[in-house]
């Protein structure tokens, strides 16, 4: 690593902080057997809930496949490639975007009565909205399950339809992702794949 990309020193979190959530972090693949408790799926988010999001949407809604029942119908929705590895995990969680949160204005955003009404009558602005700052709050929940020591093996190959039927059924919510969570196992991933610099990726101007 050369002395212009060693900025470690210039970042107020801990190095092994930093290796913990991003350097040395990668999407799991397997895990072992150990379980995922419900006491860290609600560190994590409680945790991760206090992240940004526009007008204090928080759209992300979670449903946590406990169930063999549930499991199964979930896997059956899986791409191919998936679903040995979402059928094995020690906790999976589907994480949707509410495309009315506009409704929860009045505990999330409570100093401007007029906020629900911008949202009433444009469901597609509505909707696209949701989408977009759910998607922020799938990427600060990754961060939430490095944090906690464990792993994410976020997925989107899946029939988004008929998991939304089966586990959303209110048609309100779009399905973003499913993610698998645990302890990796020794095989969990492949090395890290090249990332763009700053440079590359960056204009001043």
């Amino acid at each position: 690593m050369t002395a212009l990309q060693d900025n470690t020193d210039v970042l107020e979190l801990d190095p092994s902080a930093q290796d913990l959530l991003f350097r040395e972090a990668r999407t799991a693949n397997t895990f072992t057997d150990e379980p995922v408790t419900d006491e860290q799926l609600r560190a994590i988010y409680e945790l991760v809930k206090y992240a940004p999001t526009s007008m204090n949407q928080q759209p992300l809604r979670m449903v946590v496949v406990r169930s063999s029942e549930a499991r199964a119908k979930l896997v059956e929705h899986m791409s191919e490639g998936n679903k040995a590895k979402t059928a094995t995990a020690p906790a999976v969680v589907i994480l949707a975007a509410d495309v009315n949160f506009h409704e929860e204005f009045h505990k999330t955003f409570p100093h401007f009565p007029g906020a629900k009404a911008l949202f009433d009558a444009d469901e597609v602005a509505r909707e696209q909205t949701a989408r977009f700052n759910a998607g922020l709050q799938v990427a600060y929940f990754i961060l939430g399950v490095r944090a906690a020591g464990l792993a994410a093996g976020p997925m989107t190959g899946y029939d988004a339809a008929a998991l939304e039927q089966e586990f959303f059924a209110d048609g309100e919510h779009r399905v973003l992702s499913v993610v698998n969570i645990g302890r990796p196992a020794a095989d969990a991933w492949l090395g890290r794949l090249p990332r763009l610099d700053y440079d590359e990726v960056t204009t001043v101007i």
